[in-house]
């Protein structure tokens, strides 16, 4: 069985980056179950695995860190618009695990050098 390449993975991690966002604006608007929050978790987490390089680590993390406390501080101030809040709060749910992670490898990069 061939290996899986870089490019492979790269594209598994941009849909899954793309799935994420759609299903974090789209189940804004509609109920869902206890489903939805877990399905956003591991979506981050593959998008974190798989989606960003070396060379993107950095801005990944500046960029994941500043949408996430951006996201939390627009969830509490845009709290009488439900689906803006909404939104923001299901953006948390997927790239709160994914800049975890993405840290994470950062950190275990730099202990390893």
């Amino acid at each position: 069985m061939a290996k899986k390449s870089r490019m492979d993975t790269g594209k598994l991690g941009a849909w899954a980056f793309l799935v994420g966002i759609i299903l974090a604006v789209v189940f804004a608007f509609v109920t869902y179950g206890t489903w939805l929050p877990w399905t956003l978790v591991v979506i981050g987490l593959v998008v974190g695995l798989l989606n960003i390089t070396e060379g993107e680590v950095s801005p990944f993390l500046m960029a994941g860190t500043i949408l996430v406390i951006v996201a939390a501080f627009g969830a509490d101030v845009m709290g009488t618009i439900m689906y803006l809040q909404n939104i923001l709060n299901n953006i948390m749910m997927l790239f709160v695990p994914a800049t975890i992670i993405v840290a994470l490898k950062s950190v275990f990069t730099m202990a390893r050098n």
